[in-house]
């Protein structure tokens, strides 16, 4: 008998990399499934709803601009106002949408209390949306 050495053969070293293809399968075939159910997941219920004359669609929202100028002059969609018009056209917007909403841009050299007239006028005519135009902080300066 021969007392040498066993030789072995080298283990395979163990596998150190996470195999990514099953959950790359199972991530398509749930896009696939995703992409078919969102269409009907949409329009699940279907309806046939009766017509009338009276009802119509709403439209968006409309706006009117005002504007205060230095010299405290209003301006209506670029259209110089006194204030009695201007409350009169400011109803008059209120009465076909009282939604419209008024942007208002007035100039820095305006007085205070010249703005909270204007904006006086607006809400008694029932216009209750008021929003304020500002040049932002970085942009150029308007010309004069």
């Amino acid at each position: 008998m021969a007392f040498g050495r066993l030789e072995r053969t080298p283990a395979h070293a163990p596998m150190s990399e996470i195999n990514v293809t099953p959950l790359v399968d199972v991530m398509l075939v749930l896009v696939v499934i995703f992409i078919i159910t969102a269409p009907l997941l949409a329009s699940s219920i279907r309806l046939d709803l009766p017509r009338t004359d009276a009802a119509t669609a709403s439209e968006a929202p409309r706006f009117v601009t005002l504007v205060v100028d230095k010299a405290g002059q209003a301006y209506l969609n670029d259209q110089p106002v006194t204030l009695a018009e201007l409350a009169r056209r400011l109803e008059q917007t209120a009465g076909r949408n009282p939604d419209t909403e008024v942007q208002l841009r007035a100039d820095e050299g305006v007085p205070y209390g010249k703005v909270v007239q204007v904006m006086g006028v607006a809400q008694k005519a029932g216009l209750s949306r008021i929003g304020f135009v500002a040049e932002p902080a970085g942009g150029a300066a308007p010309a004069r």
